[in-house]
């Protein structure tokens, strides 16, 4: 019978991996790890709300007549057929935003008589007639307690896109 060689050390180090990897992984205490896991459960929550969002664009040509920012018979059918049985579903705590867009055209003559002088109003009247629609419809109004309208005394920066 022939016997291997014993390497001097070797069963020694053998046996202090396990004990090296034992107290390796006890590197980190409780109250770190149970740290990071709880700012690991925030980011998940605030991917799941961004992933929520959600937006509803309806053809500006089916609410409003051209040039126009009264919604129409068609336009009111849609939002109420299609719309407000979504935005009733939301949580009660949901934040909806109504954006009124136009294109870039002049203002013709009619528009500028009801006191409408550019775009930017035109879409800001569009925007106001969805959401007076939305109200009258059932939707709460953001602005209807002291600090909502306060919260909505701002501006928003909105960047889309690559930034």
């Amino acid at each position: 019978m022939t016997r291997k060689p014993s390497i001097p050390g070797r069963t020694a180090a053998a046996a202090a991996v396990p004990v090296l990897t034992l107290l390796l992984s006890a590197c980190v205490s409780q109250q770190s790890y149970d740290t990071m896991v709880a700012q690991n459960n925030q980011l998940k929550a605030q991917i799941a709300a961004t992933q929520a969002q959600s937006s509803f664009v309806e053809a500006g040509d089916l609410l409003f007549p051209e040039g126009g920012y009264r919604l129409s018979a068609a336009g009111q059918a849609e939002l109420a057929s299609n719309v407000v049985p979504k935005l009733k579903s939301l949580p009660a705590n949901s934040k909806i935003v109504v954006y009124g867009y136009t294109d870039n055209l002049p203002i013709g003559p009619a528009l500028a008589q009801q006191g409408i002088p550019d775009n930017l109003t035109l879409s800001t009247r569009r925007a106001a007639d969805v959401t007076n629609f939305l109200i009258s419809q059932g939707i709460p109004a953001a602005n209807d307690t002291p600090e909502g309208r306060a919260k909505n005394r701002r501006i928003e920066i909105t960047i889309q896109g690559p930034g």
